[in-house]
């Protein structure tokens, strides 16, 4: 999947084929299964044994193909993400293709219908992911410091939609963001974090345990409440409310409302 939407997408239309997935799917057939806020498209190609996932997208938003392919060659030998298995670009985009992996997304329908096992899969996949991934030689960032700045550009180029800004923020002014965050709490654990630790980014076993991690454009080491904050946004917005302490149980972790609290005015990778 592609884009960081705590929410299943409705069925998206026939859209044309780029040439570059034509190329991999060599008369197979391709299927779109995600589009995100830059115009790329995940496309599910073949079936069965031979089925793999293409991620492509437009020449203008290359850098996020770049970005989530290093993540996923770093990560994928320490935990369950996708395995890269291609990459490339033309005049028209940039794509990387991925093994398929067992499992169904945590916010599909049978998984909504029963959140107590949902959420204790979520939670307890990303303390497992938290666990594997070696901080201390991650190359990446997803740092508070980091992501700060990043805002405080964006705002500055006049590159957000503020319409479109997470709710934690709606109804602030954008000096008061600013503000806001500028107190940044100290870490209470450096890890490895997903980056977008929303569920459908998490994959569960007919049995309801979670079997892998996907969408890794924005993994980095972080104070983990940076992904914890999102877990349980993500576990209020697909199962409902009551669902957040559940989730921090199944992660081994009291709640921290202050953490919290920071972590979901600075967002994810909206």
């Amino acid at each position: 999947m592609s884009g960081g939407r705590a929410e299943p997408r409705p069925a998206l239309p026939p859209v044309a084929v780029p040439s570059a997935v034509a190329v991999i799917a060599a008369g197979r057939p391709a299927r779109v299964v995600w589009e995100n806020r830059f115009g790329g498209l995940t496309w599910e190609v073949g079936a069965g044994a031979d089925r793999c996932f293409v991620k492509w997208a437009p020449a203008s938003a290359a850098a996020e193909v770049i970005r989530e392919a290093a993540r996923l060659a770093w990560a994928w030998p320490y935990t369950p993400v996708p395995r890269l298995t291609g990459q490339g670009a033309d005049a028209a985009g940039s794509w990387l293709v991925t093994a398929a992996l067992p499992g169904e997304n945590a916010a599909a329908p049978r998984w909504r219908a029963r959140p107590r096992t949902a959420v204790r899969a979520i939670g307890e996949g990303l303390r497992a992911m938290h666990e594997a991934l070696p901080a201390g030689s991650c190359p990446f960032s997803w740092s508070a410091a980091d992501r700060l700045a990043e805002l405080r550009g964006q705002l500055r180029d006049g590159g957000i939609d503020r319409d479109s800004w997470p709710g934690a923020r709606r109804g602030l002014r954008a000096d008061r963001v600013l503000e806001l965050l500028a107190d940044v709490p100290p870490a209470d654990r450096l890890v490895v974090c997903h980056g977008d630790s929303c569920a459908p980014n998490t994959l569960l076993t007919q049995d309801g345990r979670w079997s892998a991690h996907v969408d890794l454009g924005a993994l980095g080491t972080a104070d983990r409440w940076a992904d914890l904050a999102i877990a349980t946004w993500s576990a209020t917005v697909n199962y409902g409310s009551g669902w957040e302490s559940e989730l921090l149980d199944a992660y081994g972790i009291r709640p921290d409302p202050d953490r919290n609290r920071y972590y979901r005015l600075l967002g994810r990778c909206w």
